[in-house]
């Protein structure tokens, strides 16, 4: 499994130093990384909450590949058609990052160009890219999970980039509160505070 290290400038409190790489997103990366190849010069990208939009769409613009407007969806169409124009008057790549479900466009103009554009989107991580996930999150946080942890973890927790991060955060605060390494009894005190008691007795 591999890893998008991001510079230090590039990274907002809070935030992933890095991004992980696998099969919910390799097919995104590597689309990135060739925008001569989007029709009209334009790609549009979605996917679930925590997935690495926002840190994607950074990299992206820090490699000069092109420009970079998270959020697009919020912003005013009528100005954002006028971002879209000049990026074309200039043969300049544009990346739309979009939040929440779906995307609405009321403009006519704009809705006819985004639906001519590259539609990308992150998925959802497999068994290889949780297990990836779980040790990135423990290693940003200076948090030692202990022997036997991706083993126990990996099959219970919810295949969601969201509830990975939450879940790592959660077994790290345990293990403070009570002064105890990340063990077993953390680990299913874990699972069970964020998904309920059956999915920590998951065999």
């Amino acid at each position: 499994m591999s890893q998008i290290v991001l510079p230090l400038a590039m990274r907002r409190s809070g935030e992933a130093a890095r991004i992980v790489v696998g099969t919910a997103n390799d097919a995104v990366i590597d689309a990135l990384g060739r925008p001569e190849a989007w029709p009209y010069r334009t790609a549009v990208l979605a996917g679930p909450p925590r997935s690495g939009k926002s840190l994607l769409a950074r990299w992206f613009a820090a490699q000069g590949a092109g420009e970079a407007i998270d959020g697009a969806n919020a912003m005013d169409e009528t100005a954002l058609f006028h971002r879209w124009n000049r990026a074309q008057e200039d043969s300049h790549p544009i990346l739309l990052v979009i939040d929440g479900e779906g995307w609405e466009i009321a403009l006519p103009d704009l809705r006819s160009r985004m639906g001519a554009a590259l539609q990308l989107e992150i998925g959802a991580p497999d068994d290889a890219m949780v297990g990836a996930l779980i040790e990135a999150h423990a290693e940003e946080r200076g948090l030692a999970l202990g022997e036997g942890a991706l083993t126990y973890l990996v099959p219970r927790a919810t295949r969601s980039f969201a509830a990975i991060e939450r879940l790592v955060a959660t077994i790290d605060r345990l293990s403070l509160e009570r002064k105890v390494p990340a063990t077993l009894s953390v680990w299913r005190d874990a699972l069970e505070a964020i998904d309920g008691p059956q999915q920590a007795r998951l065999l």
